[in-house]
């Protein structure tokens, strides 16, 4: 028989492969296929066509609706500039934790996914299970929409979703919706002496986020309805992170580049974000083009997530609640891939070891007892799903 490797084994071997979204994950995918079909487990894919980037989806047990999907995304962040202490795609334990890039998102709980599933087959569940990894979740959630729809008529169709972002194993039941807009202005470069007669990219994309500060107050000082109030912060946000532009300090700039994001709460409609900042770009488009006709503002979409929207009586929520015994009611204001799958049609909710403090961070760590944690989860799952 061939070896089933333990949870934190496969953890291991996953955190071997240097998946940053900007690099393909296709070893990554192509090991967990040989390894789920050396346990008689056939695995699909959905092939990206625009670049080296496969997701994988499987199915354990009778051939039939009705699966518990375990969802997670196989794309982590860069280690760029980052002081780590040991190697970051070497699994290390010191101190009651396991460091390493993914280990808290969410590579831990993907190891526990494809566990779970080489479980169950052997077990032979009389409800199936599912597993879906995607890619690059970390640049947008860009990759599960596509994945969600190649799995249609490829798997029976599944009921409910745990989406593993680490939530230190409680069942999060909403967050935020998001979209967002890459943004280049172009303007016109003058001597500064004379910036009148040119258009400074860099000045007229600040009016943009100006009005990204006034919506944010304007917020702010709202009254929150009943679902934003489950959030912190109990409002719509407008971000800027990055922005670049210019070439000196006495030449107004000819270029202004950053990305316009919003997080908009359940109940909300985050097209109306979109075409509101829309408007205000054209407004600022007409005023640089008042100076120099040839200015304009380019703008493409970015991210498009829906908010995963409390459901009630939600079945995933039911059953992730049912084995933690966490009863409490928990909102986040990131978004993840479990409102697409919400949108797909699934019900859906998170449930994953670790904590969201620790993603992205150099020396990225899962406690142990929390990666413990989720393997107690998963086997009190087996169980339910042998009837």
């Amino acid at each position: 028989m061939t070896e089933r490797l333990t949870p934190l084994e496969l953890m291991t071997k996953l955190i071997s492969f240097p998946t940053v979204s900007r690099d393909t994950n296709i070893p990554l995918i192509d090991w967990v296929a040989d390894y789920l079909a050396s346990h008689g487990i056939e695995s699909y894919r959905y092939v990206d066509p625009d670049q080296p980037k496969h997701a994988l989806f499987a199915h354990a047990g009778p051939w039939e609706e009705g699966a518990v999907v375990l969802s997670g995304h196989t794309d982590v962040v860069p280690i760029d500039g980052q002081p780590w202490e040991s190697d970051p795609f070497t699994v290390t334990e010191r101190d009651g934790r396991y460091y390493g890039r993914g280990t808290c998102d969410m590579k831990g709980f993907d190891a526990l996914a494809i566990w779970t599933l080489v479980e169950a087959h052997y077990a032979e569940v009389k409800r199936p299970l599912q597993i879906a990894l995607s890619f690059d979740e970390e640049i947008g959630c860009t990759g599960a929409p596509p994945m969600i729809q190649a799995m249609q008529g490829v798997l029976p169709k599944g009921s409910a979703v745990i989406v593993g972002e680490p939530s230190t194993m409680q069942a999060v039941t909403g967050h935020k919706g998001g979209i967002g807009f890459n943004t280049h202005l172009v303007g016109f470069e003058v001597h500064s002496s004379l910036l009148h007669t040119g258009v400074n990219a860099i000045m007229a994309g600040a009016k943009l986020i100006e009005w990204a500060n006034d919506v944010n107050s304007d917020n702010m000082a709202a009254k929150p309805t009943e679902t934003a109030a489950m959030f912190d912060p109990p409002f719509t946000t407008a971000h800027v992170g990055v922005i670049e532009g210019g070439t000196a300090h006495n030449i107004t700039a000819k270029d202004c580049k950053f990305a316009m994001d919003f997080r908009v709460v359940p109940g909300e409609d985050k097209d109306k974000w979109g075409t509101a900042y829309l408007k205000k770009v054209r407004e600022v488009e007409k005023q640089m083009q008042a100076i120099v006709p040839e200015t304009y503002i380019e703008t493409s979409t970015r991210f498009d997530v829906p908010a995963l929207q409390p459901e009630k009586d939600g079945e995933a929520e039911q059953i992730a609640r049912q084995i933690t015994g966490d009863n409490a009611s928990h909102k986040v204001s990131y978004g993840t891939e479990a409102g697409q799958f919400q949108e797909a049609g699934y019900s859906a909710v998170i449930c994953g070891p670790g904590d969201i403090a620790q993603a992205h961070q150099p020396n990225e760590y899962i406690e142990v007892a929390q990666f413990e944690a989720g393997h107690d989860f998963m086997l009190k799952l087996l169980t339910r799903l042998q009837g």
